[in-house]
């Protein structure tokens, strides 16, 4: 049986709903703190309701200790044990396929992505789980008859804090997403909220393959997003958001058929937020190599980088993270170069702008031969030698001489700026002495072959 200490990691339910709170509040925290006199009292508040959550669940399991290491002590027939967890069913749930499991650990099956009953490996026709009043009710009869107190309190705490009347309304919201416009946006818009400040909310999209599709319903019958309301159209979006937040929800959102196409179109479309979130999106879900490849198929990368070409400075930041996590796989790193990020990202980092993230993207990309080509037109090699000079952070010089590195390789016609610049200012020597333990292999690299260079030049 599972023991009672707070951080016993094979009670799932407990422990997600504890890690969950903890990086909430660690979240409002730090919120609240960097923002100083300009912290909004709605953080401060929600600050307080994790705060109160996390001591309730502390009180819940002091309470159940007694009983559970009571029924440590006595065999359990078999047919009241969980077929995943092997121990005594608490809250015993029905799959579609009608076999029984204790809700917390076919729970936890359902969020890793998996849809087949784990007993009969049969597909799952929903994920939506059952209560088993009976299996429940003769569990209980036992439990009395050697008295023992099985607590009514797992019912408050399944699913990751999921009660009955959240999920009645969670269930409500859905359907009023196929009803008239006013009715959507009302809906759409708690579901933001409720996505944002509960995680349980969250985890209930993964319950049923039709919920994210139900959030959807005011884009499907062809309908373009330029006649949906800019609010409406902002708010589903920032749901989908807080959706992928949650690990478990991240290849669910990303594979429903309409999302990613609803994503790209909506970074050429809506307000500026709706763009930024679109944006995030991608970011997150991203974090899945799956995803990464399924993105950049889609044709989300022009989009992305139409964007960043427009420079606005609330998306500026998400849109270098999406691109940068897309282009990890070498596919889109192609797709990326093809759909003009180069030209594009050594613009903004000419006129300095978010020069960190968007120098990590133009080092990935160096590997590809047509990425170096448009480098050596636009002006690359005197821009990523001043950065060098001026700055004083060592990734940012890093990711400069390994760029030149990959030029210095491919394209023979720099080799003289890169000697002038030498000459001059000894940027790459300096580099190969002071630089990170990379920097100093790449710049040491770069100065072995302008050497030969000049030394055949002079046998010559």
């Amino acid at each position: 049986m599972a023991k009672t200490d707070v951080n016993d990691s094979s009670d799932p339910t407990v422990m997600a709903k504890v890690t969950e709170l903890k990086k909430e509040l660690q979240r409002l925290v730090k919120a609240i703190v960097d923002d100083d006199e300009d912290c909004s009292i709605e953080s401060i508040d929600e600050a307080k309701e994790k705060l109160c959550a996390l001591k309730e669940l502390k009180q819940r399991r002091n309470q159940r200790s007694l009983s559970v290491k009571l029924l440590d002590s006595l065999t359990c027939p078999e047919e009241f044990r969980c077929p995943l967890s092997k121990e005594l069913m608490r809250d015993p749930v029905m799959l579609a396929t009608g076999q029984t499991y204790d809700r917390p650990f076919i729970q936890k099956w359902l969020n890793a992505g998996n849809r087949t009953c784990p007993l009969t490996q049969q597909v799952l026709l929903h994920t939506i789980l059952t209560p088993n009043h009976l299996v429940r009710g003769v569990i209980s009869q036992w439990c009395r008859s050697r008295g023992i107190e099985l607590s009514d309190s797992v019912h408050d705490i399944n699913d990751e804090g999921v009660t009955d009347a959240v999920r009645d309304h969670f269930l409500s919201l859905l359907e009023k997403m196929s009803l008239t416009p006013p009715e959507q946006k009302k809906a759409a818009k708690e579901l933001r909220l409720l996505t944002k400040r509960m995680p349980s909310f969250r985890a209930l999209f993964g319950e049923s393959i039709d919920a994210i599709p139900q959030l959807l319903n005011p884009f499907s019958e062809n309908k373009s997003q330029t006649s949906i309301h800019p609010d409406l159209q902002e708010d589903v979006i920032t749901t989908l958001l807080n959706l992928s937040i949650h690990d478990s929800n991240k290849k669910l959102v990303a594979e429903t058929p309409k999302v990613i196409p609803l994503l790209t179109e909506a970074l050429r479309s809506g307000t500026i937020e709706t763009r930024t979130n679109a944006a995030a999106t991608l970011f997150t879900l991203s974090a899945l190599d799956s995803n990464k490849a399924l993105i950049g198929k889609s044709g989300a990368l022009k989009p992305l980088i139409d964007l960043l070409e427009e420079g606005h400075p609330l998306a500026m930041k998400d849109v270098a993270s999406a691109i940068f996590s897309l282009c990890m796989i070498h596919e889109n790193r192609s797709r990326a170069v093809r759909d003009g990020a180069v030209r594009v990202i050594l613009k903004k980092i000419m006129d300095r702008m978010h020069v960190d993230e968007l120098l990590a993207i133009l080092a990935m990309l160096s590997s590809h031969p047509k990425a170096i080509e448009e480098m050596g037109e636009v002006g690359a090699v005197p821009c990523l030698l001043s950065i060098i000079r001026e700055s004083s952070c060592g990734r940012n010089k890093e990711n400069c001489i390994a760029i030149l590195h990959s030029i210095c390789l491919n394209d023979r016609t720099k080799w003289k700026e890169m000697r002038e610049e030498e000459n001059t200012y000894g940027t790459i020597s300096d580099l190969a002495k002071n630089g990170t333990s990379r920097a100093k292999r790449k710049a040491s690299s770069i100065l072995e072959r302008l050497n030969r260079v000049v030394n055949i030049m002079h046998t010559s």
